[in-house]
């Protein structure tokens, strides 16, 4: 008897050792976010951890280009964390594909987000999801209240009111109309043609139909944009040719030009250097009364090493990562990078929530290069960046950049041949 009960003793002793162990659980967090670390020591894992005692959190990133070859090396020798940052489409696909990224479809708060917010981290036919959502960038224009208020002009609304503004800032002198530059050749894509290309080709419709290959890069709607961004160049300053990004960041917050064209991640910074009030507005519609779209772009995902020990507790985080809680430290901590959820937020931030409120008024896409669309030779968002530019300095045509785009695409899509 007594041999049984010490026996017994010592498998109680085990299974509540096993039990307190369980209980016990370190999630450890892959990232390329480094600039974000005093956030999630001070603000979220704090949060998580008073809500989920017993599951601890260790945040450890990497420098953002080495991230992709760190991580992989990691996932390769089995040292990875329990915890995968996701870039959005490809190289999170590729981690899918190669079984290092857990399949998460069925998780419970996979509910609190839309297709177009999943689309950065799914599977081609959208049956699989790999990462949960976690923040997006939206794109539209900054501006100088101050500039606007002594130049006498208004928020436009339309794409006549937005020329028309610009030529009076012009006519008045005291600024330039709006800091952009087209060295670095991307900002002309990203804040030009993808800016203001979904109010034409109607954000996710024709996005969607141009992987279909139901509209083609010749079309109208494809076309157009290029239009206009052909009638920037006489509002970006003498010299925009040679113009750096960091030029332009400069230019606004110096308060020199009244309009940047932006994406929210600026927001932030740009709180910390303009010293004249800012407001934003996004890409005025063709006529009055259309709808209007933006590009909310999915820029940040989470998801699960298939691989770890800790899959429920990994389960658990990722749950409050699609929770309005989480949204709303995250909003909070960096204004401009938006959550995904549909979860409820409150941004305290008022420039972050001009951005935000758009969610309200038009209608979300993404940016159009970005999915499937770029994986071939020629890669389409690279030529993008340099036709965008060679439209703007009167280098190319918008139907020939548009031709040339579509041969490109063509060469490699089957959908487009």
């Amino acid at each position: 008897m007594r041999k049984t009960t010490v026996i017994a003793t010592m498998l109680a002793s085990t299974i509540l050792a096993g039990t307190a162990t369980a209980e016990d659980v370190t999630l450890t967090i892959e990232s390329w976010r480094n600039d974000d670390l005093a956030i999630w020591q001070n603000d979220i894992i704090p949060a998580f951890e008073a809500a989920h005692p017993g599951i601890k959190l260790k945040f450890t990133p990497s420098a953002p280009a080495e991230y992709n070859a760190v991580l992989n090396s990691k996932l390769d020798a089995g040292s990875a964390g329990d915890i995968i940052t996701c870039r959005p489409f490809d190289a999170s696909q590729a981690l899918y594909e190669a079984g290092h990224l857990a399949e998460i479809s069925d998780l419970d708060g996979m509910a609190n987000f839309s297709p177009v917010a999943k689309s950065g981290w799914s599977t081609d036919d959208a049956t699989v999801q790999y990462c949960v959502p976690m923040a997006s960038v939206i794109h539209g224009f900054i501006y100088n209240k101050e500039a606007f208020a002594e130049v006498g002009v208004e928020v436009p609304e339309t794409e006549a009111e937005f020329f028309a503004v610009l030529e009076k800032i012009k006519e008045d002198g005291n600024y330039i109309p709006m800091a952009m530059g087209t060295n670095d050749q991307w900002e002309a894509a990203t804040m030009g043609y993808n800016n203001i290309g979904p109010n034409y080709w109607k954000g996710e419709e024709g996005r969607l139909a141009l992987i279909a290959g139901e509209q083609k890069l010749t079309d109208e709607a494809w076309i157009a944009p290029y239009r206009q961004l052909a009638k920037w160049a006489p509002y970006l300053g003498d010299g925009y040719e040679a113009q750096t990004y960091p030029d332009s960041q400069n230019i606004f917050t110096l308060g020199r030009a009244a309009i940047y064209p932006a994406g929210s991640w600026e927001v932030s910074g740009f709180n910390g250097l303009a010293d004249f009030e800012m407001g934003a507005f996004y890409p005025p519609v063709q006529k009055a009364g259309d709808t209007c779209y933006i590009s909310d772009h999915t820029d940040i995902g989470i998801g699960m090493n298939a691989a770890t020990p800790n899959a429920e507790a990994a389960k658990t985080f990722l749950n409050w990562v699609a929770s309005s809680e989480f949204s709303t430290i995250f909003a909070n901590a960096l204004p401009g990078f938006f959550p995904l959820s549909s979860a409820p937020v409150t941004v305290e931030d008022p420039l972050a929530e001009e951005f935000i409120s758009w969610r309200g008024e038009c209608e979300s896409s993404i940016r159009s290069t970005y999915q499937i669309l770029s994986r071939g030779t020629p890669n389409l968002e690279n030529d993008t960046w340099n036709a965008s530019v060679a439209v703007l300095k009167g280098e190319e045509t918008p139907q020939a950049a548009g031709q040339r785009l579509q041969e490109g695409l063509a060469s490699w899509y089957a959908p487009q041949q």
